[in-house]
């Protein structure tokens, strides 16, 4: 039996990078998914690769900005697979590094419009869901490093991330009681297309991120997934309310020197 057998799960940000990587090992580890993305000919790609290789997806093109796309994702679980067990709310945005006086409101209210109140979208209608259901659930949210330290990318990045450990620690206090466990992971540098262009302006990068990270190298997307799909299942059954650092020791040392 897989981690995730016969789990309802939801995917958002599901169309590259992390996102896609948890659709394949989450599929792969039993879940039944629904893949979101505001991007609907990219989330379609990769529900479809689970399915060739005998797994279950159906993909929803959504903005999880709104109310309307968070809700509709929760609703296409419902309405596909009856119930909903699990949700890896991975969905997020950011602008390239900038100092933060030099941001402007209107980078602020992007940053904040997907992965603080996007994430507290989805989240409130997951919960919702499950309450409704009477079976309980798991849910992880996708933080970051930044939401753990300062001085690591763009501090409205960081800002939105922060408020993260916040929704998790409300939703735990008022919902685990009825068997919601909530929890974020926090990744640290990870090789994923919004990140490449760092990587590719030259050596210089991957050289910091070597000297900053005590294992010595960023992450492959589907090593963050991985701690998210233990997460959901029912091997930590008795872990709500945590950020877990995913970041190869970057909070431990916090060397960023």
């Amino acid at each position: 039996m897989g981690l995730l057998d016969d789990k309802v799960t939801i995917i958002t940000g599901a169309g590259r990078g992390i996102g896609a990587a948890a659709a394949e090992l989450f599929a792969a580890e039993g879940a039944l998914l629904v893949l979101a993305a505001r991007t609907g000919h990219q989330v379609e790609a990769v529900a479809a690769g689970v399915r060739a290789r005998g797994g279950r997806a159906v993909a929803v093109a959504a903005d999880i900005a709104t109310a309307e796309g968070a809700d509709r994702v929760v609703r296409t679980a419902l309405d596909t697979y009856g119930r909903l067990d699990a949700a890896f709310d991975n969905a997020g945005s950011g602008p390239l590094p900038l100092p933060l006086a030099e941001r402007t409101e209107a980078d602020w209210d992007a940053v904040h419009a997907v992965n603080l109140r996007g994430t507290w979208l989805c989240l409130r209608a997951q919960l919702r869901a499950m309450l409704t259901g009477g079976r309980g659930g798991a849910i992880v949210l996708c933080s970051s490093v930044g939401g753990l330290v300062g001085g690591f990318g763009d501090g409205t990045q960081q800002a939105a991330k922060h408020g993260l450990a916040g929704l998790v620690k409300a939703a735990t206090a008022d919902y685990a009681r009825h068997g919601i466990r909530t929890n974020a992971i926090a990744p640290g540098v990870v090789r994923t297309p919004s990140v490449e262009p760092l990587f590719a302006a030259g050596p210089a990068f991957a050289a910091a991120v070597a000297r900053f990270t005590p294992l010595g190298r960023p992450a492959g997307a589907v090593e963050i997934a991985q701690a998210a799909a233990w997460l959901l299942s029912d091997r930590s059954s008795y872990i709500t309310g945590v950020t877990l650092p995913v970041d190869g020791g970057i909070t431990a040392t916090r060397s960023f020197g």
